[in-house]
């Protein structure tokens, strides 16, 4: 199965399934003398893992991760760093009536086709959530890169099963700290009501998620195929439930005029020149021409309701025929808030490798 490395510089190639014997991932390019632990990857792997919150599926793991290279007397060696996350709850046989149909919503008649019947139904093995385990483990390591060069990225449930928050209560700093992830104090009730709703009519639930990054310097992206927006709505939409992404204004910047739209320049203070003093407003997203502005990035994802619903569904079987199919196991009713650190660590992803990128081009301004 090709595709499974992201990256250019800092690259990261994953492996595992929701049923196998475990997950993980390597993570090449990484510079040599940053500091890093398990600790430093369990902390982030504790937000996403299972069994936490109204909305989270029952199955119990632990998410575990251990260092197996890459790292000396508790820094980065520059060599590759592999990790593994081992699997403790599988319960396979949950699935056994999946072996011969197709969920609908799900990636089962994709994989069918496109390796000619072959095709783990345990969980949807490779196509599983669970595989973002590995993601968020990677995510952590750029983090760090991305901390010691003054760069941080939030993320935050803005919106859960059509109840928003409104913009101008959107506080991405304490989300880290609320349930949800939620991106104001008054939203978890809200949603804890949504959540009951669905879960007694046997359904589950979609929502928006946002990303800020903070800190970035401008010129982060490559022109035209690499444009920082293009490869962060790549990041973004390999997530599987991710199903659409908006930069800055967005959809809604269809609304605008242009003379709205726009973001004016001023003289920063004491000539600066770097972006977070030089707008007027932030339409853009802190993005203009595939390239970052210095201004703080902005990025929406939106998050489908999950595919597994407790409700008997028509398909149709391998050989064609009509059928009906009952998802049974262990699931969640919402990606949220599970999938905003699975968000947040491939936005940090992809800015460390731009960073990388724009140090080692700066690395010839001393020949000329």
């Amino acid at each position: 199965m090709s595709g499974n490395t992201f990256g250019r510089l800092l690259r990261l190639t994953t492996y595992g399934e929701s049923h196998g014997a475990g997950l993980g991932g390597i993570l090449d390019g990484c510079p040599a003398g940053l500091p890093l632990s398990e600790e430093d990857l369990q902390r982030e792997l504790d937000l996403r893992k299972p069994g936490g919150g109204p909305a989270s599926t029952t199955r119990k793991e632990s998410d575990t991760v251990r260092l197996l290279s890459g790292v000396f007397e508790g820094v980065t060696t520059g060599t590759p760093i592999a990790f593994h996350i081992a699997n403790e709850d599988q319960r396979s046989r949950d699935y056994g009536n999946l072996a011969n149909v197709f969920r609908p919503g799900h990636a089962d008649w994709g994989y069918f086709h496109k390796y000619d019947g072959v095709r783990d139904y345990r969980g949807g093995g490779r196509s599983s959530g669970r595989e973002t385990v590995a993601r968020v483990a990677g995510g952590a390591i750029a983090g760090k890169l991305l901390a010691a060069r003054g760069v941080h990225v939030l993320a935050a449930c803005i919106e859960l099963g059509g109840n928003a928050v409104p913009p101008q209560e959107i506080d991405m700093d304490g989300a880290r700290e609320r349930p949800y992830f939620a991106a104001s104090d008054a939203a978890p009730e809200h949603w804890d009501a949504r959540v009951r709703e669905a879960r007694n009519s046997r359904d589950t639930l979609g929502g928006i998620v946002q990303i800020v990054a903070r800190g970035g310097p401008a010129g982060l992206g490559e022109p035209v195929f690499d444009k920082l927006d293009a490869v962060l709505a790549h990041a973004l939409m390999s997530v599987g439930a991710v199903k659409g992404v908006e930069v800055g204004e967005g959809f809604n910047s269809v609304w605008l005029l242009g003379s709205q739209n726009n973001d004016p320049l001023h003289p920063g203070p004491d000539g600066d020149m770097g972006g977070r003093d030089n707008f007027d407003s932030n339409h853009a997203g802190g993005i203009l021409g595939g390239i970052s502005t210095g201004q703080e990035i902005v990025l929406r994802a939106a998050v489908k309701p999950i595919a597994s619903i407790p409700q008997e569904q028509r398909t149709i079987d391998k050989d064609g025929k009509p059928a009906s199919v009952l998802v049974g196991g262990r699931h969640d009713l919402a990606a949220i808030p599970r999938i905003v650190p699975v968000l947040s660590a491939m936005t940090s992803l992809v800015l460390a490798d731009m960073l990388l990128m724009q140090e080692r081009m700066a690395c010839g301004k001393g020949a000329r």
